[in-house]
């Protein structure tokens, strides 16, 4: 999603629903990587519904999606490998994804990127922020959306790679290190 002119993304529409059980890992768009503590019924307005409740280790935060909605919601299983290595790629391309004037349509750009909770465009925002952040000092949002995107990413990752954050940390610093 290569962002160019006055367009600005839209949340690319959810696949179908997954279903998850108590210790599967799964990732939230909002919040990232959690861990499904529970299923559970709950009565919300007169109707007896399913939800996942999801906890979230870095966080502590715990987060009830109903199952319905899941798949609109964008919660989804954590990525292969093979997944991972792609995103590592989109890090390395040289290309800029949102080349939209004046700042403010570019924020919201990559707003939207990262809301969408797609690896790729995630990864992208954070390759973007990055090769800002050596151009010049970020601002306060630039500074929140590359922390932001670093902190979906990273924890995804290591988990897809099977190794610990810190080794995707470091992997991360080598790209843009070049």
């Amino acid at each position: 999603m290569t962002i160019t002119g006055g367009e600005i993304p839209t949340v690319p529409k959810r696949g179908k629903a997954r279903s998850f059980k108590p210790g599967d890992r799964a990732v939230h768009p909002a919040h990232g990587v959690g861990e499904i503590d529970r299923v559970e019924n709950r009565e919300v307005g007169g109707q007896e519904s399913i939800f996942y409740v999801m906890k979230f280790v870095d966080s502590g935060l715990k987060v009830m999606v109903p199952q319905e909605a899941a798949a609109r919601v964008g919660l989804r299983p954590v990525m292969k490998k093979k997944e991972a290595l792609k995103i590592l790629d989109v890090l390395r391309a040289p290309e800029v994804a949102v080349d939209l004037q004046p700042w403010n349509r570019r924020f919201r750009a990559y707003t939207e990127m990262l809301k969408s909770g797609l690896p790729a465009e995630i990864a992208k925002v954070l390759r973007d922020m990055y090769r800002l952040k050596f151009d010049k000092d970020l601002s306060f949002g630039e500074r929140r959306l590359l922390d932001q995107a670093r902190n979906l990413l990273i924890q995804e990752l290591a988990l897809a790679k099977k190794v610990k954050p810190q080794s995707i940390e470091t992997e991360i610093e080598q790209i843009f290190s070049v």
